[in-house]
Protein backbone atom coordinates (compact mmCIF):
# COMPACT_ATOMS: atom_id res chain seq x y z
CA UNK A 1 0.00 0.00 0.00
CA UNK A 2 1.35 3.44 -0.91
CA UNK A 3 2.18 5.67 2.02
CA UNK A 4 -0.62 8.17 1.45
CA UNK A 5 -3.24 5.60 0.56
CA UNK A 6 -6.43 5.41 2.51
CA UNK A 7 -6.45 3.38 5.68
CA UNK A 8 -9.43 0.98 5.61
CA UNK A 9 -12.22 2.39 7.73
CA UNK A 10 -11.48 6.03 6.82
CA UNK A 11 -13.75 6.13 3.77
CA UNK A 12 -15.64 9.38 3.20
CA UNK A 13 -18.91 8.18 1.70
CA UNK A 14 -20.91 11.42 1.63
CA UNK A 15 -19.88 14.87 0.47
CA UNK A 16 -18.52 16.58 3.60
CA UNK A 17 -19.06 20.18 4.59
CA UNK A 18 -15.73 21.40 5.90
CA UNK A 19 -15.63 23.56 9.01
CA UNK A 20 -14.20 27.00 8.20
CA UNK A 21 -11.78 28.01 10.95
CA UNK A 22 -10.77 31.39 9.51
CA UNK A 23 -11.67 33.47 6.46
CA UNK A 24 -10.99 36.97 5.19
CA UNK A 25 -10.50 38.35 1.67
CA UNK A 26 -7.00 36.88 1.45
CA UNK A 27 -6.99 33.55 3.29
CA UNK A 28 -9.29 30.70 4.29
CA UNK A 29 -8.51 27.86 6.68
CA UNK A 30 -10.60 24.72 7.17
CA UNK A 31 -10.56 21.66 9.39
CA UNK A 32 -9.62 18.75 7.11
CA UNK A 33 -10.97 15.37 8.25
CA UNK A 34 -8.83 12.26 8.24
CA UNK A 35 -9.17 10.34 4.97
CA UNK A 36 -9.58 13.34 2.66
CA UNK A 37 -7.05 14.17 -0.05
CA UNK A 38 -6.04 17.84 -0.32
CA UNK A 39 -6.16 17.70 -4.13
CA UNK A 40 -6.15 15.18 -6.95
CA UNK A 41 -3.17 12.89 -7.30
CA UNK A 42 -2.24 9.70 -9.11
CA UNK A 43 -3.61 7.68 -6.16
CA UNK A 44 -7.12 9.11 -6.22
CA UNK A 45 -8.80 7.36 -9.15
CA UNK A 46 -11.66 6.09 -6.97
CA UNK A 47 -12.11 9.30 -4.96
CA UNK A 48 -15.00 11.74 -5.28
CA UNK A 49 -14.05 14.47 -2.84
CA UNK A 50 -10.98 16.68 -2.40
CA UNK A 51 -10.41 19.47 0.09
CA UNK A 52 -9.45 22.01 -2.58
CA UNK A 53 -12.67 21.51 -4.54
CA UNK A 54 -14.83 21.35 -1.43
CA UNK A 55 -13.48 24.66 -0.14
CA UNK A 56 -13.84 26.29 -3.55
CA UNK A 57 -17.45 25.15 -3.79
CA UNK A 58 -18.29 26.19 -0.22
CA UNK A 59 -16.98 29.75 -0.45
CA UNK A 60 -17.58 30.27 -4.18
CA UNK A 61 -14.01 31.37 -4.97
CA UNK A 62 -10.89 29.88 -6.49
CA UNK A 63 -8.41 28.83 -3.81
CA UNK A 64 -4.67 28.19 -3.83
CA UNK A 65 -3.35 25.37 -1.61
CA UNK A 66 -0.44 26.56 0.53
CA UNK A 67 0.78 23.38 2.21
CA UNK A 68 0.12 19.68 2.37
CA UNK A 69 -1.48 17.39 4.91
CA UNK A 70 -1.23 13.67 4.26
CA UNK A 71 -4.53 12.03 3.51
CA UNK A 72 -4.84 10.31 6.90
CA UNK A 73 -3.81 13.43 8.85
CA UNK A 74 -6.58 15.72 10.07
CA UNK A 75 -6.49 19.36 11.08
CA UNK A 76 -5.84 22.94 10.01
CA UNK A 77 -5.48 23.34 6.24
CA UNK A 78 -4.75 26.80 4.83
CA UNK A 79 -5.52 28.23 1.38
CA UNK A 80 -4.84 31.60 -0.25
CA UNK A 81 -7.54 33.46 -2.16
CA UNK A 82 -5.24 35.42 -4.49
CA UNK A 83 -2.15 34.51 -6.46
CA UNK A 84 -0.07 37.24 -4.78
CA UNK A 85 -0.97 36.07 -1.28
CA UNK A 86 -0.21 32.49 -2.33
CA UNK A 87 3.26 33.63 -3.39
CA UNK A 88 3.87 35.46 -0.12
CA UNK A 89 2.64 32.59 2.00
CA UNK A 90 4.69 30.12 -0.02
CA UNK A 91 7.77 32.15 0.85
CA UNK A 92 6.75 32.15 4.53
CA UNK A 93 6.49 28.35 4.56
CA UNK A 94 9.85 28.09 2.79
CA UNK A 95 11.46 30.55 5.22
CA UNK A 96 10.03 28.62 8.20
CA UNK A 97 8.28 31.65 9.66
CA UNK A 98 5.05 29.68 10.12
CA UNK A 99 4.76 27.78 13.41
CA UNK A 100 3.00 24.42 13.03
CA UNK A 101 1.72 22.47 16.04
CA UNK A 102 0.65 18.82 15.79
CA UNK A 103 -0.75 16.35 18.30
CA UNK A 104 -0.22 12.60 18.12
CA UNK A 105 -1.28 9.53 20.06
CA UNK A 106 1.68 7.18 20.28
CA UNK A 107 2.48 3.69 21.50
CA UNK A 108 4.25 3.54 24.84
CA UNK A 109 5.02 6.14 27.48
CA UNK A 110 7.06 8.87 25.82
CA UNK A 111 8.13 11.20 28.63
CA UNK A 112 9.60 14.68 28.85
CA UNK A 113 10.46 16.96 25.96
CA UNK A 114 13.31 17.15 23.48
CA UNK A 115 14.34 17.92 19.94
CA UNK A 116 14.50 15.03 17.48
CA UNK A 117 17.36 15.91 15.14
CA UNK A 118 17.45 12.96 12.75
CA UNK A 119 18.09 13.36 8.99
CA UNK A 120 15.62 11.63 6.70
CA UNK A 121 16.07 10.13 3.27
CA UNK A 122 13.55 11.47 0.78
CA UNK A 123 10.52 9.19 0.47
CA UNK A 124 9.70 8.44 -3.17
CA UNK A 125 6.51 7.01 -4.66
CA UNK A 126 7.00 4.30 -7.26
CA UNK A 127 4.68 6.11 -9.68
CA UNK A 128 4.68 9.79 -8.77
CA UNK A 129 8.44 10.02 -8.22
CA UNK A 130 9.65 7.45 -10.73
CA UNK A 131 11.94 10.01 -12.42
CA UNK A 132 13.44 11.29 -9.15
CA UNK A 133 16.90 10.29 -7.94
CA UNK A 134 16.87 7.54 -5.35
CA UNK A 135 20.45 8.16 -4.19
CA UNK A 136 20.03 11.60 -2.65
CA UNK A 137 21.67 12.02 0.76
CA UNK A 138 19.49 12.25 3.85
CA UNK A 139 18.09 15.74 4.48
CA UNK A 140 18.20 17.55 7.80
CA UNK A 141 14.98 17.15 9.81
CA UNK A 142 14.10 18.46 13.26
CA UNK A 143 10.97 17.99 15.35
CA UNK A 144 10.47 19.21 18.90
CA UNK A 145 8.17 17.16 21.11
CA UNK A 146 6.55 17.51 24.52
CA UNK A 147 4.76 14.71 26.33
CA UNK A 148 1.37 15.93 27.57
CA UNK A 149 -0.17 12.81 29.09
CA UNK A 150 0.26 9.07 29.44
CA UNK A 151 -2.20 6.27 30.13
CA UNK A 152 -2.23 2.48 30.46
CA UNK A 153 -4.86 -0.19 29.85
CA UNK A 154 -4.57 -3.34 31.94
CA UNK A 155 -4.84 -5.56 28.88
CA UNK A 156 -2.05 -7.99 27.86
CA UNK A 157 -0.76 -7.51 24.32
CA UNK A 158 2.09 -9.49 22.84
CA UNK A 159 4.90 -9.81 25.40
CA UNK A 160 3.58 -6.93 27.52
CA UNK A 161 1.04 -7.09 30.35
CA UNK A 162 -0.53 -3.72 29.51
CA UNK A 163 -1.16 -1.34 26.63
CA UNK A 164 0.45 2.09 26.97
CA UNK A 165 -0.28 5.37 25.21
CA UNK A 166 1.10 8.91 25.16
CA UNK A 167 -0.39 12.16 23.94
CA UNK A 168 2.43 14.17 22.40
CA UNK A 169 2.64 17.77 21.18
CA UNK A 170 4.99 18.24 18.22
CA UNK A 171 6.51 21.26 16.48
CA UNK A 172 8.30 20.38 13.23
CA UNK A 173 11.08 22.81 12.34
CA UNK A 174 11.47 21.29 8.87
CA UNK A 175 8.91 19.82 6.50
CA UNK A 176 10.14 16.49 5.20
CA UNK A 177 7.64 14.00 3.91
CA UNK A 178 6.06 12.03 6.77
CA UNK A 179 8.56 13.71 9.07
CA UNK A 180 6.61 13.45 12.32
CA UNK A 181 5.56 9.88 11.63
CA UNK A 182 9.11 8.81 10.83
CA UNK A 183 10.68 10.69 13.72
CA UNK A 184 8.37 9.11 16.29
CA UNK A 185 8.93 5.68 14.76
CA UNK A 186 12.68 6.37 15.04
CA UNK A 187 12.22 6.91 18.78
CA UNK A 188 10.25 3.62 18.95
CA UNK A 189 7.05 5.47 19.87
CA UNK A 190 5.11 5.15 16.59
CA UNK A 191 1.79 6.90 16.02
CA UNK A 192 -1.28 4.76 16.51
CA UNK A 193 -2.92 3.91 13.20
CA UNK A 194 0.22 4.43 11.13
CA UNK A 195 0.22 1.57 8.63
CA UNK A 196 3.69 2.37 7.30
CA UNK A 197 5.75 3.13 10.39
CA UNK A 198 3.48 1.84 13.15
CA UNK A 199 2.99 -1.21 15.35
CA UNK A 200 1.23 -4.17 13.74
CA UNK A 201 -0.04 -5.38 17.12
CA UNK A 202 -1.13 -2.05 18.55
CA UNK A 203 -3.07 -0.96 15.46
CA UNK A 204 -5.43 -3.98 15.37
CA UNK A 205 -5.89 -3.71 19.14
CA UNK A 206 -6.80 -0.04 18.85
CA UNK A 207 -9.49 -0.86 16.27
CA UNK A 208 -10.91 -3.60 18.46
CA UNK A 209 -10.86 -1.58 21.69
CA UNK A 210 -11.81 1.90 20.46
CA UNK A 211 -13.94 0.90 17.47
CA UNK A 212 -12.32 2.86 14.65
CA UNK A 213 -9.18 2.90 12.54
CA UNK A 214 -7.28 6.03 11.52
CA UNK A 215 -3.94 7.75 11.87
CA UNK A 216 -3.98 9.50 15.26
CA UNK A 217 -2.14 12.60 14.07
CA UNK A 218 -3.68 16.05 13.76
CA UNK A 219 -2.44 19.46 12.64
CA UNK A 220 -3.74 21.39 15.67
CA UNK A 221 -2.57 24.94 15.04
CA UNK A 222 -0.93 27.33 12.56
CA UNK A 223 0.62 30.59 13.75
CA UNK A 224 1.97 33.26 11.41
CA UNK A 225 1.92 36.93 10.46
CA UNK A 226 -0.88 37.86 8.07
CA UNK A 227 0.73 38.46 4.66
CA UNK A 228 -1.20 41.70 4.06
CA UNK A 229 -2.02 43.24 7.45
CA UNK A 230 0.91 41.88 9.44
CA UNK A 231 -1.49 40.82 12.20
CA UNK A 232 -0.38 37.85 14.30
CA UNK A 233 -2.76 35.00 13.48
CA UNK A 234 -3.31 31.78 15.40
CA UNK A 235 -5.67 29.35 13.68
CA UNK A 236 -6.57 26.30 15.72
CA UNK A 237 -8.96 23.39 15.52
CA UNK A 238 -10.47 21.26 18.26
CA UNK A 239 -10.33 17.51 18.81
CA UNK A 240 -12.98 15.64 16.83
CA UNK A 241 -15.39 13.08 18.29
CA UNK A 242 -13.02 10.15 17.73
CA UNK A 243 -10.19 11.89 19.57
CA UNK A 244 -12.59 12.79 22.38
CA UNK A 245 -13.79 9.19 22.64
CA UNK A 246 -10.16 8.11 23.16
CA UNK A 247 -9.69 10.81 25.81
CA UNK A 248 -12.77 9.58 27.65
CA UNK A 249 -11.64 5.96 27.72
CA UNK A 250 -8.10 6.90 28.79
CA UNK A 251 -9.29 9.26 31.54
CA UNK A 252 -8.03 12.47 29.91
CA UNK A 253 -9.79 15.86 29.76
CA UNK A 254 -9.72 17.97 26.61
CA UNK A 255 -9.41 21.16 28.68
CA UNK A 256 -6.04 19.96 29.97
CA UNK A 257 -4.56 20.16 26.47
CA UNK A 258 -5.86 23.54 25.32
Amino acid sequence: MSEDQQIPGEEIAEKPVLKVLYQDEYLVAVDKPSGLFVHRSFMDKDEQFFALQLVRDQIGRYVYPLHRLDRPTSGVLLFALTRDVARQMGAAFTDKTIRKTYYALTRGHLLGEAMIDYPLKEKLDKIGDKFSRADKPAQEAQTSYQSLATASLAVPLGKYDSVRYSLVKLLPATGRRHQIRRHLAHLRYPIIGDINYGDNKQNPFFLQYFGFKRLMLMAKKLEFAHPVTGEALSIETGFDRQWLSVFERLGWQEKDFA
